[in-house]
């Protein structure tokens, strides 16, 4: 059995590609669909079956698109109601992939709709592709749908559902089973994944707490306890998937460019500047949002979706030309790329420069500043780094503005740098009156 895994690592999402005899199936596939026609051409195999084991909240699918550009099925739940032509896929449901058998379990506990694919070749070995039913460490959290635009369901309800998946959907499957979720550590679809890329199923019944003996209660009271915070782009990608997206080359082909801009005119716009924190704080556009872009391993299109509402129209500010197609393919992987008005780099003019915090005088004086924790609510559980500081989530700063003191200046920090950067440019916005500064990596300087 050939499993080719892709990689997208600002989302930590892993899909994937199985071959046999020259036919190829893709699993829940990005929003670019061009690395698994890459994959098809070397091998010389023809894509024949796009599976979807949901509607994705986290990232837009290219599933519409392979299927209109190479014909191939897509497999999908009857339960998700798909808006797109689709095949259902369902408890008993089989496709042949060249000599590769692969079969639907229902799953649901992530979502109402969800199925696990199971491959099995001529040899008996067994491979499952577990969206985000089953991670490795953990199991997917089930409180999304309560957010997710026009699909809604209960937490409870899911976390009742994922324990009847856990304790009687997959006992059939033999140990050696290999698993592959459709994400790892670092994802907001889970919250204590592992960073291996796969496992086995005999090793998640021996380590993933799913697998334990516990009643339904206990298994619903863990799964609900400390979920990360629902991204604002959730809701409205699911929706996307559940129509099926447009073809990306189309959608990222609308925003306009704007080469070395010296005078910036829209001062009434959402900007955001996806450049460095020094390149931010020595020279920005007035009222603009650092989310920093530098490499892959910065989670842009996360914090993107979350500071940025959906529909919500704004500017992208990117360091140089070479940046351009990347950024606006990071962008459409959320969706987005409708709401982009348009890209700029910025001239030799100086236009705002961030305020320079003294940490020696704020080390000894902490008490003559505000201090500002933009960690999540789970981070801020675990222990403050400074007693006194005000916790206010990144996500929700946009919206805090009765919230903050403006009587002393604001020290804003996270526990590392990368998301106080976006939080003190947008608290510097939203206050007008006193200084804000950025406490950035010296964090650690006050951490145990």
């Amino acid at each position: 059995m050939s499993i080719i895994q892709f990689e997208d690592k600002p989302l930590a999402h892993y899909s994937y590609a199985i071959i046999s005899d020259n036919e190829m199936a893709v699993v829940d596939p990005s929003r670019d669909p061009k690395p698994y026609y890459q994959l098809a051409e070397k091998h010389n195999a023809k894509i024949v079956a796009v599976f979807e084991t949901h509607p994705h909240a986290d990232f837009i699918s290219s599933h519409l698109q392979i299927h209109e550009e190479t014909g191939a099925k897509i497999f999908v739940s009857k339960l998700v109601g798909a808006d797109y032509p689709h095949t259902t896929f369902d408890d008993g449901d089989t496709v042949k992939i060249g000599k590769i058998t692969c079969s639907a379990i229902n799953s649901p506990g992530h979502s109402p709709d969800s199925i696990t694919i199971i491959a099995v070749d001529e040899d008996n070995n067994h491979a499952m592709f577990s969206g985000d039913t089953l991670f490795i460490g953990d199991v997917g959290r089930p409180d999304l749908r309560e957010k997710a635009g026009d699909m809604k369901a209960k937490r409870e309800e899911l976390a009742k559902s994922m324990y009847h998946t856990m304790t009687h959907k997959f006992n059939h499957l033999p140990d050696s089973t290999v698993v592959y979720p459709a994400h790892g550590a670092g994802s907001l679809c889970g919250k204590n994944m592992s960073t291996d890329k796969s496992s086995t199923l005999g090793k998640e019944r021996k380590e993933n707490w799913a697998f334990k003996s516990l009643t339904e209660d206990q298994f619903v009271a863990h799964i609900l306890k400390d979920q990360p915070f629902i991204p604002s782009y959730f809701g409205f990608n699911v929706d996307i998937n559940k129509e099926g997206a447009e073809k990306l080359d189309l959608c990222v082909a609308i925003p306009t460019f704007h080469f070395k801009v010296t005078d910036f005119k829209n001062m009434e716009a959402l900007i955001v500047d996806t450049r460095s924190k020094d390149d931010f704080k020595n020279n920005h556009i007035p009222n603009s949002i650092n989310i920093i872009a530098e490499t892959e391993d910065d989670k842009f299109e996360t914090w993107l979706g979350s500071i940025v509402k959906p529909n919500e129209t704004f500017y992208l500010i990117i360091n140089s030309i070479e940046d351009r197609d990347k950024m606006l393919y990071r962008i459409a992987k959320i969706g987005y790329e409708k709401q982009l008005i348009g890209l700029l780099t910025l001239g030799q003019s100086n236009y705002d420069a961030s305020e320079v915090l003294d940490l020696k005088g704020f080390e000894n004086h902490k008490n003559k500043y505000t201090i500002i924790d933009v960690r999540n609510k789970s981070e801020v559980n675990e222990g403050k780094i400074f007693e006194d500081a005000l916790a206010i989530p990144l996500h929700q700063l946009r919206d805090a503005k009765s919230k903050i003191p403006t009587e002393k200046p604001i020290v804003v920090h996270c526990a590392g740098g990368y998301r106080s950067a976006a939080g003190s440019s947008i608290v510097s916005n939203i206050t007008g009156k006193v200084d804000v500064f950025d406490l950035s990596d010296s964090v650690k300087k006050f951490q145990d």
